[in-house]
């Protein structure tokens, strides 16, 4: 059985509620059984709960994130007795969203009372797709009229909008959907996307790495839209062309295990499947290491800018370079870097530079 817990976020008029539509039509026509996790802000605002009409906002935040947990906990138990072969819970809005609408001690006080960490309630999501909001590049559809509980300006939803990003900033799978195409074009892209991170037709990837001067950490620790992870990724045996691996990945002691199979398809594109394990699953499959590879530590800096999610890798042998993946849609898309992003050449298809082949030897520095 394969249930798959994925989050829809955007900003203010984003096309949320017109996508879940969307994706029951889609999803239901690839033999998915789809449940739909309610909003919880729109819930408790309708019916009375609000920020200002409790005490403060940070015992509003509390109930929203409890009622919020409560709702999916009991969903997964619901997707588990469905009998179905593939469930699909799509939650409108998970509770990372509520730190867009919190200052940053009202949020260390939340998570401290509930007893949350911020990688754990972040990363138990399998995938996160945010729809941008009308108000950044189609302004003509922003509108208040379709949804009681919302009150911004355009001017607001859009830093609602970057607030978003910056919260989900840091997931494993985040992706984007802008506003670059019709309002039907977003909505393809949106199921393409969902569709592409699923597997259906198969699970592809897409990306193209460089080899980029080392950055400047400190001024990529500032931005509010970059999420510093750690890393430990350790290669299994396997067979053929399938790479296997198992990875630790987290921060401040709070870590989310994985295990992933990649085989090559071309230059760019690969197949991959990937799961999320329980830390006693990866000890256990650590006894399956490969021994002529040694596991790689890392630094990650997620980055999300131009619409796209940049992972800057910082690898404690090097002090002059590290490397630069970013996911596509298509092979042909054209990659826009960050400003501060000096790149020295591309390495997409020197394998030299895969982490497969990191793990057996670090190459020289440029």
């Amino acid at each position: 059985m394969q249930i798959t817990k994925i989050v829809i976020t955007g900003g203010p008029c984003a096309g949320k509620t017109t996508g879940m539509g969307r994706i029951q039509k889609e999803f239901a026509k690839l033999g998915y059984k789809v449940l739909f996790v309610p909003e919880t802000a729109t819930e408790l605002i309708n019916g009375g709960v609000a920020p200002w009409t409790l005490v403060s906002n940070e015992e509003y935040q509390k109930c929203q994130i409890s009622l919020q947990k409560r709702k999916e906990e009991i969903f997964e138990q619901a997707a588990s007795r469905l009998g179905a072969e593939k469930v699909l819970i799509v939650c409108d809005r998970g509770v990372m969203d509520n730190k867009a609408y919190m200052n940053d001690i009202e949020y260390e006080n939340v998570m401290r009372a509930l007893g949350l960490h911020e990688v754990e309630e972040r990363d138990q999501y399998d995938a996160v797709f945010h729809l941008t909001t009308a108000a950044k590049g189609a302004m003509e559809a922003y509108t208040l009229s379709n949804n009681g509980a919302r009150t911004e300006t355009p001017e607001e939803a859009i830093r609602v909008d970057d607030l978003l990003i910056s919260a989900w900033t840091g997931h494993p799978h985040l992706r984007v959907i802008d506003n670059s195409t019709s309002f039907e074009g977003k909505l393809s892209r949106l199921t393409a996307e969902i569709a592409s991170f699923l597997g259906e037709p198969i699970p592809l990837e897409i990306e193209r790495k460089y080899l980029i001067r080392y950055p400047d950490l400190q001024k990529l620790e500032e931005k509010p839209n970059c999420e510093k992870v750690e890393i430990i990724q350790t290669y299994l045996n396997s067979r053929g062309d399938t790479e296997v691996r198992v990875r630790q990945r987290g921060r401040d002691g709070r870590y989310m295990y994985y295990r992933t199979e990649k085989s090559r398809v071309s230059d760019t594109a690969r197949t991959e499947i990937e799961r999320r394990i329980s830390q006693a699953e990866y000890v256990g499959y650590l006894m399956e290491a490969d021994p002529s590879r040694r596991p790689i530590r890392k630094t990650r800096y997620c980055l999300t800018e131009n619409n796209c999610y940049y992972e800057i890798d910082v690898y404690p042998e090097w002090e002059k370079q590290a490397i630069l993946e970013v996911e596509l849609r298509t092979e042909d898309q054209e990659v826009v870097f960050p400003e501060e992003i000096s790149v020295i050449r591309e390495v997409t298809c020197d394998k030299t530079y895969s982490n497969h082949a990191l793990a057996a030897k670090m190459p020289e520095e440029d």
